[in-house]
Order: structure tokens, then C-alpha cells, then sequence
């Protein structure tokens, strides 16, 4: 097969769809398969390109799915998309070394920019994504801001963070609103992949 291959493993055939069409317009070559066993049963050594797998699928998810190449070795990297994404999925992406975790919906170019970088032979998330400011994180952020952050990529809510610093909800509240604006991440997914890009 191709060498550029993306395999898109998703059980929504309108997704499948709509992410071949996206892809091939780049210049790729896709398949699509309708779920991770089919796309296993089907899987050669000498494939390489990258996958696209949605996380929830009947039978094996997209995550128990990555770990499977894992295992197995082939030079597929894997892109993670889900409706229903949340830390800990994301950071199990991540320790897998997923090129991205991307929650529908997403913007083509988000897809298509981890594709080149995929397929460029990384394992970090695409330039685009993954510029940060050179000032390490530790230095842009107080100590107490510090705390908030790593309870927050545990996927800790804020009634617990709050009880585990002894501040107010309210209180863990400002604290997550300067973390993620001097970070400039917009949201959890992002804050992880930043945490994990820097090895916080």
C-alpha cells in the first residue's frame, strides 16, 4: 500500500466520509475501515502512513486500538478524535504517543496539519499546535498557580483541588483561569498537551 496512507477507523460512515474527502484533497492516499478489529484483520507489515481513530467505537476502542500498534510496532502513528474527550483519555493518548488528540468538532486544518506531521516522522503534535512561548512553563506561573495546574491535569475538579490546597472552589476558579491565560491554552486537552510536551 501507498506509503502516505492515512486509515481512517471510525463507526460513522458520514465521518469516514467526510475525513477521506478532507484528506485526499491534501493529496493523500485514504482507506477507511469501519472499526479497529476490521482494520487489524486487515492490517500488512509493510503498511505506513498514520491512522485517524475515532475513541468510541463498538468493540475495541480507539485508545485500546493504538495500544495494539503499540504492541505490534508498525510505523503507523496514531491521531486520536473523539465527541467525548476528557483528561485522563487525552493523557492515555499522549503516554501512547499519539501525534494529537482532536475533539470533534474539529477544524480540517487541525486534522490535516497532525496528518503532516504524522506522516513527517514525529511524534509531537504539529508546529501549528505546538509553538509555546520560550519561557518555561515553572517560570511563567506562581507557585500556588503551579499546584492548581498539575492537580488539573490529573483531572482533578475543583472541589477537590480545593480541598487538597485548602482554598475555595471560587478560589481554584481565578487560579485555573490565569493558569490557562498565561499558558495560553483554551481549554484541558490543550493544558495536557502541554503538560505532557514539557514534561510536567
Amino acid at each position: 500500500m501507498h506509503r502516505d496512507t492515512v486509515f481512517i477507523v471510525d463507526d460513522d460512515a458520514s465521518v469516514r466520509d467526510s475525513l477521506s474527502l478532507l484528506v485526499s484533497l491534501r493529496g493523500y492516499v485514504t482507506a477507511t475501515f469501519s472499526s479497529a478489529e476490521t482494520f487489524l484483520s486487515a492490517l500488512q507489515p509493510d503498511w505506513r502512513g498514520c491512522v485517524v481513530a475515532d475513541i468510541r467505537m463498538p468493540g475495541m476502542s480507539g485508545l485500546e486500538l493504538q495500544q495494539c500498534l503499540s504492541e505490534r510496532g508498525p510505523m503507523l502513528p496514531v491521531i486520536v478524535i473523539t465527541a467525548h474527550g476528557d483528561v485522563a483519555a487525552a493523557r492515555q493518548a499522549f503516554l501512547g504517543e499519539a501525534v494529537d488528540f482532536l475533539e470533534k468538532p474539529f477544524d480540517g486544518a487541525q486534522l490535516l496539519a497532525a496528518i503532516d506531521t504524522a506522516l513527517g516522522g514525529l511524534r509531537t503534535v504539529s508546529a501549528a499546535q505546538s509553538t509555546s512561548p520560550s519561557t518555561p512553563v515553572e517560570d511563567r506561573l506562581s507557585a500556588r498557580e503551579r499546584e492548581v495546574m498539575g492537580l488539573m491535569v490529573k483531572g482533578l475538579h475543583n472541589r477537590l483541588i480545593a480541598e487538597q490546597l485548602g482554598i475555595s472552589p471560587r478560589t481554584v476558579e481565578v487560579h485555573k483561569a490565569r493558569v490557562m491565560e498565561k499558558l495560553g491554552v483554551a481549554n484541558l486537552v490543550d493544558l495536557v498537551r502541554l503538560a505532557d510536551r514539557q514534561q510536567i
